[in-house]
């Protein structure tokens, strides 16, 4: 076959082949299921994750040292990720990228900028490099409480979590796999997905298990563990990023906020802004999914638009017995 009609190989998101020994030997026992993009999602400690995903946790939970200044942006799919990155490195450095015209942001994906943990850093067989981030680190991760590496959890390192109604969390997973599935798979059903999703398969799901995790972490360590609700933050931006500031002790000054250090910086990570760069119209991860595939919508409420009555009642059913010993109210 000519090299010019040879088929393209697959992106680097879809490859299932090129796993350490350690994450092959453990596959054949985890509980497995179907996959939303891959072929299987597999359970590993209650969660569902990816082969390479997986391949990332484990390398992760080996070998990630976390620092006393780290902070993790913690987050399921589809919760607010993206937006939440941007928002969090403008914070972190405002004081190096003072002018937004000017800013890392206009040329690069958040992604990029704020990387994941286990789907990002650890993801490959070779362990990484980490000297090159200077203090405070700043990370992303989809970990439930109960796997992140034990280093985290002996440390002094924050946690920021985000958290989304999980109706939209569906909506904006579902358009986002099939955005990523090969062409000739075509698009998951929703009906299928929906009961998926609400038995807890999806990626890093159980949502609800996940979210409770982090709710009950923050209530026993408030100092540590900031959790934070996508409808409020939409509602409210300002108000939340400076409370957010406060948590990480690096608070907005008086100056700061006269000089509208606030407003330009929830200006630069506006929905519109950010998907409108010609670097997430156009640009992709090294991983291969396209940047574009990360902007939506971003609306609340958006469920609306494709949920019939009798999944959303099952939804909130599903809610309330998950929530109710816990406090939590979405």
């Amino acid at each position: 076959m000519p090299t010019s009609e040879r088929p393209l190989p697959p992106p680097k998101y879809l490859e299932e082949d090129d796993l350490t020994q350690e994450c092959r030997d453990l596959l054949p026992l985890l509980p497995r299921e179907r996959g939303w993009v891959h072929r299987h999602l597999y359970q590993y400690q209650g969660f569902w994750h990816t082969s390479r995903q997986l391949q990332g946790v484990l390398a992760c939970q080996r070998h990630f040292e976390a620092q006393d200044t780290d902070i993790l942006l913690v987050t399921t799919p589809k919760s607010g990720t993206t937006w939440l990155k941007a928002i969090m490195f403008s914070l972190m450095n405002r004081t190096c990228y003072p002018d937004t015209q000017q800013h890392p942001l206009l040329n690069d994906s958040p992604h990029n900028l704020v990387p994941f943990l286990e789907i990002n850093l650890y993801a490959e067989k070779d362990v990484p490099d980490l000297t090159s981030f200077a203090p405070p680190r700043l990370f992303s991760t989809h970990l439930p409480f109960v796997s992140l590496p034990k280093s985290v959890q002996d440390s002094a390192c924050k946690l920021v979590y985000l958290c989304r109604d999980p109706r939209d969390i569906f909506v904006s997973f579902w358009h986002f796999t099939n955005k990523l599935r090969p062409l000739n798979q075509g698009n998951n059903h929703l009906e299928e997905m929906f009961d998926l999703f609400c038995t807890g398969v999806s990626l890093s799901g159980p949502f609800w298990d996940h979210a409770v995790g982090y709710w009950k972490e923050s209530l026993k360590n408030p100092r540590r563990v900031f959790f934070l609700k996508y409808e409020e933050m939409k509602e409210q931006p300002a108000y939340h990023l400076k409370r957010i500031a406060q948590f990480l002790g690096c608070p907005l000054s008086t100056e700061e906020e006269a000089e509208g250090v606030v407003n330009e910086i929830l200006k630069l990570c506006t929905f519109d802004n950010l998907s409108n760069l010609e670097v997430n119209m156009n640009g992709k991860l090294a991983s291969g999914e396209a940047n574009s595939a990360f902007f939506r919508r971003g609306e609340v409420g958006d469920w609306k638009n494709y949920l019939t009555g009798e999944m959303v009642e099952r939804f909130d059913k599903i809610s309330k017995q998950k929530f109710s010993d816990s406090g939590l109210v979405l």
